[in-house]
């Protein structure tokens, strides 16, 4: 969020440009929110492409295949709680 800084911006541009960044932030943090609770929850692919897909989507088991659902299911809870643990300790570093 830098863009603010430019000379060459008046007043209500850089306000633009700090909104833009702010709000473009909290989209993206929001988008992670929802897809981490979508891997924990319901990590099944859709059955039709679909736009704007969570940042894990491809992780996630494919429509129809319940082959091992549980363990799999599992093996993706479990592959978020450790992300989650090393960005804890990575923050508190």
């Amino acid at each position: 969020m830098d863009r603010h800084r430019l000379p060459y911006l008046n007043a209500l541009q850089k306000l633009n440009c700090v909104y833009c960044g702010y709000f473009n932030g909290l989209i993206d943090y929001v988008r992670e929110i929802a897809s981490r609770t979508e891997q924990f929850w319901c990590p099944i692919r859709h059955a039709r492409r679909v736009k704007g897909v969570p940042t894990r989507y491809w992780h996630f088991l494919r429509y129809g295949d319940g082959k091992d659902l549980n363990r799999r299911w599992k093996e993706l809870r479990e592959e978020l709680h450790e992300m989650e643990n090393r960005e804890s300790s990575s923050a508190a570093e």
